[in-house]
């Protein structure tokens, strides 16, 4: 008979195997990135090092847990606990940290954005990148309308029967049109919304799933140190009470 439950166990071989599993898919989206990054490289994304670094670290801390389950050593069963403490304050560090980054982000496309329009809009290669993404995010200017100056470029022209929404940006706002201003020449119509808004909404989505995703893998290392402590409770347990049962049969 072994040193653990049988059912918890189960449970937490099963727990590793799931995550082992989620570790594989991680290293496979891992080598995807790494092909499109790598193309990528010279506009300036950054890389996709950390990206590894946690695919290989879920597959091989869920390995680690799968063994000390079958084998049921208390060393084993510790380094695990161990990991799963670590990776809960690293998680934790990390939501907290993501959630400090988007209040100061809020203010900085808020109230840097106007300030920093000017400057960025010298730079050719900027305004070129700017002009595609209007036409995608439907969106004009960086801060407003006005940083193009008197001319208006005609990827902010936007149409009226619409409502200027095409479907971009599932689950970001999108103001609609209105009329280019006062003393600028181009479209009649242009998109309401801002691309310094605009750029803050899609930061802003996709930072609230890190920071969910950052919680929900504190609360999952959690889970998994209670289960390993009460593991490990068990093995010490039955580990003390073999030679008292020995001398008692004696």
């Amino acid at each position: 008979m072994g040193k653990i439950n049988g059912c918890l166990k189960c449970l937490f071989i099963f727990f590793n195997v799931v995550f082992a599993i989620i570790g594989c898919l991680l290293i496979f989206g891992a080598v995807k990135s790494t092909a499109v990054s790598s193309q990528l490289s010279s506009v300036g994304t950054p890389g996709i090092g950390w990206g590894w670094v946690f695919a290989i670290g879920v597959l091989g801390i869920s390995c680690l847990g799968i063994y000390a389950g079958c084998s049921e050593k208390q060393l084993v069963l510790k380094i695990f606990a161990g990991f799963m403490v670590a990776g809960m304050v690293v998680m934790l560090i990390f939501g907290i940290y993501i959630v400090v980054t988007r209040n100061k982000l809020r203010d900085v496309f808020t109230n840097a954005a106007s300030e920093a329009s000017e400057a960025f809009m010298q730079q050719d290669n900027f305004r070129t990148s700017l002009k595609d993404l209007q036409t995608a995010g439907e969106c004009c200017g960086l801060s407003k309308a006005e940083d193009w100056g008197s001319v208006i470029p005609d990827s902010c022209s936007c149409d009226g029967s619409n409502g200027g929404y095409r479907g971009y940006g599932i689950g970001l706002t999108n103001k609609g049109c209105k009329a280019r201003p006062q003393g600028t020449t181009g479209p009649d119509q242009i998109y309401a919304t801002a691309c310094g808004e605009f750029l803050f909404n899609t930061v802003d989505l996709i930072l609230k799933i890190t920071i969910g995703f950052c919680f929900g893998c504190a609360v999952t290392a959690l889970l998994g140190l209670l289960v390993t402590l009460l593991m490990l409770h068990q093995v010490k347990r039955h580990d003390g009470d073999g030679p008292g049962m020995t001398m008692k049969n004696y």
